[in-house]
């Protein structure tokens, strides 16, 4: 029997979104940019996805622009923001995803200043800290900080945070790939300037993601060559995957509140039953409800030699799951976000992250062999 709780790192592509995408792999091939009926066909089913996200987000169809990756979102918003917009200052948190880490290492040794804000011990902002980097410099600052921590599920408020950079007139950049499709978003509610999201997380395709860029931040392309994405993104469109991420979150915003009682409910029955049957078990991050993500459960087990090979023992028992980050998987280097936020270095801990085709069942199979293998 083989279970899967990684889903964090990706998930299951949906049947639907498959289907979705199967003519443009075929039938449909032409090239977006050519001006005949098959290049026309293609053209409309990405614009057709680009209206699904910005309806989503209610935002305009013209702050919408297709990626290859979350990755490469917050890769092109960061660095450009610098390049094209001024910016001289980034604020942001040690427990970031590494692509946002490493951008700011690269824009670093261009002589931008940079501030990372204070985590409590459950990964939580420190918002008067926030508030005194924002209140302690005259230069044009881009905050960016996670929407939900990848490893541990701690969340920020939106829209607190978006506020105060609004009261000091600093850029606001949201990594938020691990919530597009598992939450509302009203950008003129709560206003971000910049948004980088990943269809592999709401059961679309790999390979394909998107950024919101707010349209009076006119940022100049990352990638050089051609007019695609109107102007902001050079490179063949990648059809079948920009059709998927449509499909797929059409699906996801469906489904948004049943997928949230049932994936919260897995969450919390998982909790319970390792709190009944393992002693002396614990939990990284914020496990309040409007403070952490409902689909990401960080477990803590006690030190023990047999928990040192908990991940390589539920692997050989045909369970997926995760020692933090997926990115780091196979380095030798602990998780710089349990690092952050001062764990115990004596405990293992592993991520179970949960999706719509999980079921109790095989919850019941995971706390029973975790109980054994460790």
């Amino acid at each position: 029997m083989k279970i899967y709780l990684d889903n964090a790192a990706t998930t299951q592509i949906s049947k639907e979104v498959l289907d979705e995408m199967l003519p443009y792999l075929t039938e449909h091939y032409g090239n977006p940019s050519s001006i005949h009926s098959f290049g026309r066909k293609a053209k409309s089913a990405i614009e057709q996805s680009r209206k699904i996200v910005a309806k989503y987000l209610n935002a305009s169809t013209a702050e919408i622009f297709f990626t290859g990756s979350g990755t490469e979102a917050s890769n092109t918003i960061i660095k450009c923001a610098v390049r094209d917009l001024g910016v001289q200052r980034i604020i942001s948190s040690r427990a970031e995803h590494h692509c946002v880490l490493h951008s700011i290492d690269t824009v670093e040794k261009l002589g931008i200043e940079i501030d990372y804000v204070k985590l409590d011990g459950l990964g939580r902002v420190d918002i008067s800290h926030l508030e005194g980097l924002l209140d302690g410099g005259n230069q044009k600052t881009l905050v960016s900080l996670m929407h939900a921590n990848n490893e541990i599920g701690t969340m920020i408020n939106l829209n607190e945070i978006s506020s105060l950079c609004k009261k000091y007139k600093a850029l606001f950049h949201s990594d938020t790939v691990q919530t597009i499709g598992y939450y509302p978003f009203d950008l003129q509610a709560v206003p971000l300037d910049f948004m980088s999201g990943s269809a592999h997380k709401f059961h679309g395709p790999k390979g394909v993601g998107f950024m919101y860029v707010n349209g009076n931040l006119p940022i100049k392309p990352y990638i050089d060559g051609g007019s695609q994405e109107r102007n902001m993104r050079a490179g063949t469109e990648n059809v079948p995957g920009i059709v998927g991420l449509g499909k797929a979150l059409e699906l996801a915003i469906f489904e948004m509140e049943t997928n949230k009682i049932y994936l919260s409910s897995l969450k919390s029955y998982m909790l319970a039953q390792l709190i009944a049957q393992l002693p002396d078990v614990k939990f990284n991050g914020d496990l309040s409800e409007n403070g952490s993500n409902y689909k990401v459960l960080s477990v803590s087990l006690p030190p023990t030699e047999k928990s040192e090979l908990v991940l390589f023992n539920l692997d050989m028992a045909g369970i997926a799951a995760s020692g933090g980050s997926a990115c780091t998987s196979g380095s030798e280097k602990g998780s710089h976000v349990l690092e952050t936020i001062q764990a115990d270095v004596n405990r293992k801990s592993v991520r179970f992250s949960f999706s719509k085709y999980n079921t109790i069942v095989e919850i019941d199979t995971v706390i029973s062999i975790l109980k054994s293998v460790i």
